[in-house]
């Protein structure tokens, strides 16, 4: 099994800067893709980026150019670093990683708004 935990969601400006991480543990040699989701109220969840444990990526079309999604295999870590964010950013965002389960983490708010 993989523990996910996620931080790093706020309040910000349109227009601002926001870095999410999150924190993996347990099975983490299992994990071959991790990537964030996002849910709006009232929407279905949604993919937003992707990152394979070779280091391949993949974006949603609406956050490609202003989010990137990375790892730092030492801390068994994901970020996702989002700019020029939008009001329509705002959402819950979600850790997954996939082995043989598909993990989630607790989520985290991001609210975009003036």
């Amino acid at each position: 099994q993989v523990q996910l935990v996620e931080s790093g969601g706020g309040l910000v400006q349109p227009g601002g800067s926001l870095r999410l991480s999150c924190a993996a543990s347990g099975s983490l040699a299992s994990i071959y893709r991790m990537g964030w989701y996002r849910q709006a109220p009232g929407k279905q969840r949604e993919l937003v980026a992707t990152i394979t444990s070779g280091g391949s990526t993949n974006y949603a079309d609406f956050v490609k150019g202003r989010f990137t999604i990375s790892r730092d295999n030492a801390k068994n870590t994901v970020y996702l670093q989002m700019n020029s964010l939008k009001s329509e950013d705002t959402a819950v965002y979600y850790c997954n990683a996939r082995s043989a389960y598909s993990s989630w983490g607790q989520g985290t708010q991001v609210t975009v708004s003036s």
